[in-house]
């Protein structure tokens, strides 16, 4: 398999057509410049070292070593290897709770760690301890998407972590039970694989039903864990990109949003899992053991590994052609100058 590193550099090659007709577009303009002072057979004999062939041989070099830096740039792979292998797991579909109560902080204090933050470290800890088992994200506020299928790729799962904002869903709100459906929808087809749903969310569910949509879950034997994130107290809700600015109500009241445990207990318990409170030291040991409980079994854990490097080729190519164009030069070579090649004698 062939692949690059970095191939939105490839556009770069339309560097060498482009350098070409320049080119071309010089040296027509260099004989209509000559053709001024006379016949070109004429002008030749007074420029008797000057090639007409040479400067197209440079360009040619130069183009070729033009091109084989931009391939060194886009970084060239060949060589990527797949690899199966059969792990006991279980799979676990992550929801994931952008809404804008996320902003806010996650303790009593008003400028503390924000929900979303403190969310996205805690995510990114259990997804270190889900070793051989698969995970797929959702992302949800008052509608439901899924940002990552179930996979086995930790790293890409790890990487979207980072993207997450509540601008990536424009109906704002909490629904809590269209994200439980949502990630009940999201797992694979095997009925063997036991799975479970990770809810982290601050439980401020502005739709209902949030209860008898974990019930249905554990019905068709997923189990529900919630991990809650806030506090009792409530805290005010930034509004992005501004500094010192809260969300208001229509009375202009500032809004604050407060961590419903209640609420989230018992989307735990109706589940079949269990409830832990994200600023609890110990919730991502309680959180791993619960999960550790589900029976696993096995499926095929894909794997790759990366492909050789291949830019130092192009690398050398580039060398080796510009080596050449030093020892080019525009004028005719001394020990050919008595023969011509190209006209009659």
């Amino acid at each position: 398999m062939f692949d690059f590193a970095n191939p939105y550099l490839l556009y770069l090659l339309w560097l060498v057509p482009v350098f070409y007709g320049l080119f071309w577009w010089s040296r027509l303009s260099r004989r209509r410049r000559l053709a001024k002072f006379g016949h070109a057979g004429v002008l030749a004999h007074l420029m008797p070292d000057a090639s007409r062939y040479k400067p197209a041989i440079k360009i040619v070099l130069r183009l070729i070593a033009l091109a084989a830096v931009v391939m060194v740039l886009a970084r060239p792979r060949a060589g990527e290897k797949q690899h199966d292998k059969s792990v006991a797991g279980i799979e676990v579909m992550i929801a994931f709770d952008v809404s804008n109560s996320m902003l806010a902080s996650a303790t009593d204090d008003p400028n503390g760690t924000s929900r979303l933050d403190r969310a996205r470290l805690t995510l990114e800890k259990l997804v270190d301890r889900l070793d051989n088992n698969k995970v797929g994200l959702i992302i949800f506020a008052g509608d439901a998407k899924t940002q990552l299928p179930m996979t086995t790729d930790f790293y890409s799962a790890k990487m979207y972590l980072k993207e997450l904002s509540p601008a990536l869903i424009q109906n704002q709100g909490t629904s809590v039970a269209e994200a439980i459906r949502m990630a009940m929808n999201g797992f694979g087809p095997d009925e063997n694989v036991h799975k479970a749903i990770v809810l982290i969310t601050d439980s401020e569910d502005h739709e209902g039903d949030a209860i008898d949509a974990a019930r249905l879950a554990a019905e068709n034997g997923i189990q529900v864990d919630v991990v809650g994130l806030g506090s009792a107290k409530g805290a005010p809700i930034p509004v992005p990109g501004s500094k010192g600015e809260y969300f208001r109500d229509n009375q202009g009241q500032i809004v604050t949003t407060t961590l419903n445990e209640k609420l989230a207990s018992e989307v735990a318990e109706a589940g079949g899992g269990i409830y832990v409170n994200g600023a609890s030291g110990d919730a991502l040991d309680k959180l791993a053991d619960r999960l550790e409980t589900l029976q696993k079994s096995e499926f095929k854990h894909v794997s790759y590994t990366a492909g050789a490097e291949q830019f130092p080729v192009f690398a050398w190519i580039a060398l080796i052609f510009l080596i050449i164009d030093v020892f080019v030069l525009d004028r005719k070579n001394s020990w050919l100058k008595k023969y011509n090649f190209f006209s009659k004698s």
